[in-house]
């Protein structure tokens, strides 16, 4: 017979052993579900909406996955679904969509800051050093931040999707003297270059709208990147390509809305985060994988490259307008830091090996 002592332990090892059985066999607790939803106005074959789709938000699953406390149920629109390329801002601030990537380019009087590699050409055509050098200006400084939150955004990352600007035409050009008289398009800050060429004239316009533009004789050619033009077929229209080298520019943000951000938990913050800085880097190589291939298939297609000999390079750069100095003249008149901005800027480029063929901080 078991005495009372032995009786007692062998009731609470079976009391215990109950317990962990029906602990085990409960479920886990479930991850809180949030939803976001995705925008762009560009279609989803543009190479930052595609790596948006397949590089950012499967990596921001797989982070939340490792905690398993939460997860996002991802809505995306893109391809003016919701808003349309120029759109995207003000859909972010509206709350038509949570998050997204915004074509800054476009708003150069509401986020001025964001124009810092556009108004410094003649520089570099690494992407990957554009895109650091610009995302630690943006984190350095208040102004590019405090643009995006007079939006109702917060901002996470910059994006660098080309290596460098080149000029596409419908007929043939062999020096910057074929381009005078002509009509070229371009995103918004760009047409400034066309200043130093007699008679060109500017024409403002986004990606989508260059090829129509193009194939119906509205303009002669496109400021456009050798990526960009394979994907969105231009050589159908503009198979004569000037390689100018005109350099690499941040295009892009992710933003997120702000009353979204701030109704997220910490942790989904962190994730998010650290995830469009890992998709900065990734949309730059990714911009540089594709630069050399897409040249060559544009000549494959039938298309004419001539590179801009480095003595008009030269020349252009010299003649161009100084819309570095420019620009950081009106936000220091704004209360912005423009001259401190556009100095660490510069340095960063220059520490990186990427030297101006003149000097922007001069007037």
């Amino acid at each position: 017979m078991l005495c009372r002592e032995n009786f007692h332990v062998a009731a609470l090892m079976a009391a215990a052993g109950a317990i962990i059985a029906t602990s085990l066999a409960m479920p886990a607790s479930a991850a809180e579900t949030i939803k976001l939803v995705a925008i762009d106005g560009y279609p989803a074959k543009a190479m930052w909406v595609d790596q948006f789709s397949k590089f950012f938000i499967p990596l921001v699953n797989e982070k939340l996955a490792e905690t398993g406390n939460y997860e996002i149920e991802w809505q995306e629109a893109y391809g003016g679904a919701i808003v349309k390329p120029k759109g995207v801002l003000e859909g972010i601030k509206l709350g038509l969509g949570d998050i997204g990537v915004v074509t800054t380019v476009f708003h150069a009087s509401k986020l001025p800051s964001q124009a810092l590699a556009y108004v410094t050409p003649f520089i570099s055509s690494d992407a990957t050093v554009v895109a650091k050098a610009m995302d630690e200006v943006a984190m350095e400084f208040d102004s590019p931040s405090a643009e995006f939150a007079a939006e109702n955004q917060v901002y996470l990352s910059t994006g660098v999707v080309l290596d460098s600007y080149q000029i596409f035409t419908t007929q043939p050009v062999n020096s910057l003297s074929d381009l005078e008289g002509k009509k070229i398009a371009g995103a918004g800050y760009n047409l400034r270059y066309l200043e130093a060429i007699p008679g060109a004239a500017g024409v403002r316009a986004g990606l989508t709208d260059m090829a129509t533009m193009l194939q119906t004789g509205t303009v002669d050619g496109a400021m456009i990147w050798a990526e960009a033009a394979k994907t969105f077929g231009y050589g159908e229209f503009a198979p004569y390509m000037l390689k100018s080298n005109l350099g690499s520019v941040a295009s892009k943000s992710v933003t997120i809305n702000k009353d979204v951000w701030d109704g997220l938990p910490q942790e989904v913050k962190d994730v998010l985060q650290s995830s469009a800085t890992e998709y900065r880097d990734h949309i730059a190589n990714e911009a540089m994988k594709r630069a050399e291939a897409s040249v060559e298939a544009f000549k494959a297609a039938g298309g004419t490259v001539v590179e801009l000999s480095a003595e008009e390079r030269q020349n252009w750069a010299d003649s161009a307008p100084n819309i570095a100095a420019e620009w950081a003249a009106g936000l220091d008149e704004s209360g912005s830091q423009g001259t401190e901005m556009l100095a660490a800027y510069l340095a960063k480029l220059d520490a990186a090996g990427q030297t101006a063929l003149r000097d922007w901080t001069a007037n």
